[in-house]
């Protein structure tokens, strides 16, 4: 495995970040997972300019865009695979102890690793731990993900593949690695940025193909919702089956039977749309 560590390809065993790095210290980092099929990176440019607004919400210096091209490009073209999940992660760097920031400048990793497409159908849990809507780092795709890491450790021991937060006042957010889409009524609905949540690259894509709503729903919406469906880069569009113990009949559904189709063939039609 080839990894892109500050400017240059390196060997997986050999590539190191300090232990001072304040992405690891504090969670002080940014970063990007991006779907790579057969060498080609899907949505690049919209998560370039993720990075960068989520860069810009920590107080870090911008990313580079040439260079964080160039460097996915060359971890690309160094392990090919047929299905990639391309990570980038960009630090606050080498620090001191603690919460301020060192002066050596930010740290920028690029590494990927095979993957398999999804079922179109999952199980998903509700928690009891909720989005801060109004925190510091809402709706940045921060690498400080210990509350996720918690919430769906225990959508797996549920036989779940995801778990859906609410926000602080009880409204519909997000999962913890995806966006949510409901069908209420025939009419297809997602929470808006406003509630928290990720501004997700397939949610807004979805959004914009497939008609979405942006609506401010309840949590209990879940309760109601004919149809439920995940986005995320390597889900896609896919369907929900069973949320908590609520089984949902025949999913995929008709609306979400037709966001999936909408949705991988506007996708394969257009590599960086």
């Amino acid at each position: 495995m080839r990894i892109w560590l500050d400017g240059a390809l390196r060997d997986g065993d050999g590539a190191r970040v300090s232990v001072f790095d304040h992405g690891l210290t504090v969670g002080d980092g940014v970063f990007e997972t991006v779907k790579a099929q057969h060498g080609r990176a899907f949505a690049l440019t919209r998560h370039l300019e993720r990075l960068t607004r989520s860069a810009r919400g920590l107080g870090l210096p911008d990313p580079d865009p040439e260079e964080v091209r160039h460097a996915c490009e060359a971890v690309l073209a160094a392990n090919p695979m047929p299905l990639g999940r391309l990570r980038i992660t960009y630090t606050g760097g080498v620090s001191p102890l603690g919460s301020d920031r060192g002066h050596e400048g930010p740290t920028l990793v690029v590494a990927v690793g095979e993957t398999s497409r999804r079922p179109d159908t999952t199980a998903v849990i509700t928690v009891p731990w909720v989005r801060n809507e109004r925190s510091a780092i809402a709706g940045l795709k921060s690498t400080s993900y210990a509350e996720n890491v918690v919430a769906l450790a225990q959508a797996h021991r549920a036989a779940a593949s995801e778990a859906l937060f609410a926000n602080t006042v009880g409204r519909l957010c997000e999962g913890t690695g995806s966006n949510v889409f409901v069908v209420l009524d025939g009419e297809l609905h997602t929470p808006p940025v406003a509630s928290g949540c990720l501004a997700g690259i397939t949610r807004a894509l979805v959004a914009e193909w497939a008609g979405a709503k942006e609506t401010d729903l309840p949590f209990e919406a879940l309760e109601q919702a004919e149809e439920v469906f995940l986005t995320s880069t390597l889900r896609d569009v896919q369907a929900v089956h069973r949320i908590d113990g609520r089984e949902l009949a025949a999913a995929p559904g008709p609306v979400t039977a037709e966001a999936m189709r909408i949705f991988d063939e506007r996708s394969a039609a257009d590599i960086d749309p």
